[in-house]
């Protein structure tokens, strides 16, 4: 069973040889896994983990994005982002916010909308050909594409944008509004272009946090689902499924987004009961894909390697026939024990324990060392 039919067959709830994966680690941990099975770059990583997902993307080929003197990298609506030091690693932090302070739409500079035709898609079929033909699934777009809470804060900061969302302010509404007409228009065009090839467009928004949700549903249905629904039934038409990262407890939102379209709700955080996999699998596990699951505030980074396994077997029990794609519920953070990472792929069944030669042959580039920018 290739990696493609695996997933397919997970989706449809049909059974397969094994659970599918799909890996994520911060740029350390991902440095971790290379040093340790001796590999030398990301793409050799995930063949290893047993990833079974791979992404294509535009070049982009618009306006320069400048670099600072400080190190900070322009963003595709004039944010600037650099990598600050944290204890469990480096994050990319943003350190200029153009929309900061903006309150009225007299004053929006608009100048820094990006625009689809920023990017270059003549070459997204050829790519999502390749992966098709290496039995991988295919997706496009980043957990940062639409993105309207977190991504938006990122250019205005997040206080004001919970404030704009309870006042309605005009100028979040002007900014959110050309998000969406951007990533809507750059997915469809990839969409286009890889002439149904595409199995996954990858989107985002942090509707939770650690306890609950962020916004109200009647901010939810006023502002968030039409978009949404736009959006999806965008995707569908053109033969994909849609993936959603949302970070956090967002378990109320789940009747709403699939009802909107959603097909996979991407990444599972486990931080609440109701949130946690066996009560979402009981409450919505016949009509929505859930992805991820496993705790990187728990188990995976101060739990033992027999912590992780019973996790695993608690997953491949409640979801025999498909219906999860396993995973961490975020990138793996740093310092998190390398055996737990290890084991959470040994357990699932993925992991190629006796790496071939033919595995050191691969090209690939490291997501590690991708521009800053592409990210956002």
């Amino acid at each position: 069973m290739t990696s493609r039919e695996r997933v397919i067959r997970c989706c449809e709830r049909k059974g397969f040889d094994r659970i599918p994966v799909k890996h994520e680690g911060t740029p350390e941990v991902n440095r971790q896994i290379k040093e340790y099975f001796g590999l030398k770059n990301d793409e050799q990583m995930l063949v290893v983990l047993g990833d079974d997902f791979r992404y294509v993307e535009p070049e982009y080929i618009g306006p320069e994005l400048k670099t600072y003197p400080d190190g900070s990298v322009e963003g595709y609506f004039g944010e600037r982002y650099i990598y600050k030091e944290f204890e469990g690693g480096k994050y990319l932090e943003s350190v200029y916010q153009p929309y900061k302070g903006v309150l009225e739409l007299k004053d929006l500079d608009r100048s820094h909308f990006p625009k689809a035709e920023w990017f270059d898609y003549s070459t997204i079929r050829a790519q999502a050909k390749h992966i098709r033909e290496a039995g991988c699934a295919v997706c496009a777009g980043t957990a940062g594409d639409l993105d309207f809470i977190n991504g938006i804060s990122r250019a205005r900061g997040m206080e004001q944008v919970l404030m704009d969302l309870i006042d309605d302010n005009e100028v979040f509404l002007a900014i959110m509004q050309a998000r969406f007409d951007f990533y809507y228009h750059q997915h469809e065009r990839m969409l286009k272009e890889a002439e149904g090839l595409i199995d996954f467009m990858h989107v985002g928004d942090d509707l939770g946090n650690q306890i609950s949700q962020m916004i109200s549903f009647d901010i939810f249905d006023k502002h968030f689902a039409p978009k949404y629904g736009k959006y999806f039934d965008m995707v569908h038409s053109r033969g994909a499924r849609t993936m959603m990262h949302m970070c956090g407890t967002v378990w109320m939102f789940l009747p709403r987004m699939i009802q909107l379209g959603l097909d996979v709700y991407d990444v599972v955080q486990p931080t609440t009961r109701e949130n946690d996999i066996a009560g979402l699998a009981e409450n919505f596990g016949d009509r929505i894909v859930f992805q991820g699951s496993m705790d990187v505030q728990k188990e995976i980074a101060f739990g033992t390697v027999e912590d992780v396994e019973r996790e695993v077997r608690r997953r491949l029990d409640l979801f025999p026939k498909g219906g999860l794609i396993l995973g961490p519920s975020h990138a793996i953070q740093a310092k998190s024990p390398i055996g737990n990472t290890v084991a959470l792929y040994r357990s699932a069944g993925s992991l190629m324990e006796d790496i071939p030669g033919w595995v050191y042959d691969i090209e690939g580039v490291t997501r590690t060392e991708i521009n800053m920018s592409k990210l956002f």
